[in-house]
């Protein structure tokens, strides 16, 4: 599993956009996470699946009403990330009115969870390979803070704890 001190792993995340921008596209976009980092300070909470029961009522919405202190405490961008594909994602950020506050980063594949050694295997429950529920704040690419929920659990990936942190 990553830890502290390691830079995160070159993936590729991908982000469905609703306006087209300078570079990128309406529909889905495929970002490097390598490239995403570069030069920021950002924070990375990432969770089982788009428009679960937790996700949806408690870690999204923490993050959407703490934006403002955690981006004056000097953070460029909140990724939410989860093993969905790009359009659920977008989906799910409409439905939970996350704006430009939140980047909804689909790893449909796990590619990205699987090098960070935090995929969580719910095949057994009819789920498949997800994302353990964690949060990290990154710079440049490096792992500064890392908090992985104990399984069942949701006590150190929200927004306010993360926050401390910053």
């Amino acid at each position: 599993m990553i830890a502290v001190g390691q830079k995160l792993p070159n993936a590729t995340l991908y982000e469905f956009l609703d306006e087209a921008t300078e570079g990128c596209s309406i529909g889905p976009n495929a970002f490097e996470v390598e490239k995403l980092t570069a030069g920021k300070k950002i924070v990375i909470f990432a969770l089982p699946g788009a428009f679960t029961p937790t996700c949806s009522a408690k870690h999204v919405p923490s993050y959407v009403e703490h934006f403002d202190a955690i981006k004056a405490k000097g953070v460029d961008e909140i990724w939410c990330i989860s093993v969905n594909d790009p359009f659920v994602m977008g989906a799910w950020g409409r439905d939970q009115k996350v704006g430009n506050k939140i980047r909804m980063l689909g790893d449909g594949s796990a590619e990205f969870t699987k090098k960070l050694g935090l995929e969580l295997d719910l095949t057994a429950r009819g789920l498949g390979v997800r994302s353990d529920r964690y949060a990290m704040i990154v710079e440049d690419g490096l792992v500064t803070s890392l908090d992985r929920e104990a399984p069942g659990k949701f006590e150190v990936s929200d927004a306010a704890s993360v926050l401390k942190k910053l």
